[in-house]
């Protein structure tokens, strides 16, 4: 098939581009920008249009358009005038995966880092939304397999049509809620859909609302508090690991420092046990290296090291930060400074009270413009709100070596260049702190 992908740009439609193409389909796509995501898919091969234009659509058999994609998009309009099938990529998946063994991981957070040791575990195709540092990328294609290692995404509703074989569940806390119309009972209908279709369950016990349903489903249970157990913070070349034991399996090794990172590693474990000996799974989990933008050291000296990190949602951030006073006792550096770009309007609004205690023990929050993501911009009052910080209001970042730079009106405030400085986003966060324009 010919098939050409709008919104090509974003990190889980590009994942089914590369797959696609992997599976021998002619594959095109386009999107308002270039990026790094783009430029990537060119060197495969992928014919990219900057921005969308209706001439990118010619011949091909099927348009595949992100949840964000409005129905006026040139692409669309032009597509449907030339008789060719268009879905959304919720829709789409029914076609993409209908033939896979999926094991499809589900949550508000957690599943990038949860789908990429699953990938490490197991063979087999995968997509995830992250890149895994393990294969360089956030697909990985298996020919000679039918498993597909699939990351789920909530926020459209697509997770329900990812035709799971196995459903890994790491937690179900409200998220995207603009998306189900804030009703909280269409929002928790959406994971028992999900669920109750896969044939096999790997769900998290302690999950206030994945607790309610033990009594009706089927499915490998893991309580975290009780089957979890002699977690230990540990450097290994100077990376950080958590070492923990799980059931009467023995121990585990996995990249990453963190409570959850122990969850999302037993969680993978569990699924993957169904069809491997525990002993291989033990020595294929130490093939995971992180994924980028998880906890992502991206410069490491004697006086410093700064960290990249995509966490954007409350829960996360706060496991993350733990995480980060782990490392930076074993690496005996006693300032921690935080920079947080908000991600939405939306979900820095109905969060709010919780984002507040997240950076608890930060000698220094740096907070930059809310990375709004389409959204209108709304007030927020994040000198009020955030008063009980060291708190510093800036507009960028630039990196020059291990040295980060604070800027507020085209000024430079401060520098850091000691201690341990980590940035929090899901926006352009990532490549201010990297250094990437």
């Amino acid at each position: 098939m010919k098939i050409h992908f709008i919104g090509i740009g974003g990190i889980g439609i590009s994942g089914l581009a590369q797959y696609m193409q992997y599976k021998g389909h002619e594959v095109s796509g386009s999107d308002i920008k270039d990026t790094l995501i783009t430029q990537k898919l060119r060197s495969l091969g992928i014919d990219v249009t900057i921005p969308h234009a209706s001439s990118a659509i010619t011949d091909q058999d099927l348009v595949v358009h992100s949840a964000i994609i409005r129905p006026d998009n040139p692409e669309i309009v032009a597509a449907k005038e030339k008789g060719i099938e268009v879905l959304a990529r919720r829709e789409a998946l029914l076609k993409i995966l209908d033939d896979r063994k999926v094991y499809s991981v589900a949550g508000a957070h957690g599943k990038s880092t949860t789908t990429a040791i699953l990938a490490a575990i197991m063979d087999g195709s995968t997509i995830i939304g992250a890149e895994s540092k393990a294969f360089g990328s956030n697909v990985r294609y298996d020919a000679k397999s039918d498993v597909m290692i699939f990351e789920a995404d909530e926020s459209d509703g697509s997770f329900i049509n990812s035709n799971p074989y196995c459903a890994i569940v790491i937690n179900a806390e409200p998220e995207h809620m603009e998306y189900y119309d804030y009703n909280y009972e269409r929002f928790y209908d959406s994971y028992r859909t999900f669920i109750n279709s896969a044939s096999c369950k790997v769900l998290n016990a302690e999950d206030p609302f994945l607790a309610t349903l033990i009594n009706d489903v089927e499915a490998q249970w893991l309580y975290p508090s009780k089957e979890i157990t002699n977690i230990k913070y540990v450097l290994i070349n100077n990376e950080p690991h958590t070492r923990f034991t799980l059931r009467d399996l023995g121990s585990f090794d996995v990249w990453g420092f963190g409570k959850h990172i122990a969850l999302d590693a037993s969680l993978a474990i569990l699924a993957a046990r169904e069809s491997m000996a525990i002993e291989e799974i033990r020595k294929k989990l130490l093939t995971f290296k992180g994924i980028k933008k998880r906890f992502d050291i991206v410069g490491l000296e004697k006086e410093s090291v700064i960290i990249d990190d995509y966490g954007h949602h409350p829960t996360e951030i706060k496991a993350t930060f733990e995480s980060v006073k782990e490392y930076a006792q074993l690496k005996g550096f006693d300032k921690i400074t935080a920079i947080w770009q908000p991600h939405k309007y939306s979900r820095t609004i109905d969060n709010l009270d919780e984002f507040i205690k997240c950076f608890e023990g930060a000698a220094e929050l740096i907070i930059l413009p809310v990375w709004a993501a389409g959204e209108a911009p709304r007030d927020i009052d994040f000198k009020e709100k955030f008063k009980s910080y060291n708190l510093t209001m800036a507009d960028s970042i630039k990196r020059a070596n291990n040295t980060i730079t604070v800027i507020k009106d085209k000024k430079d405030l401060e520098t850091l260049d000691k201690g341990l400085i980590i940035g929090f986003g899901a926006g352009d966060i990532t490549y201010q702190i990297r250094g990437v324009s």
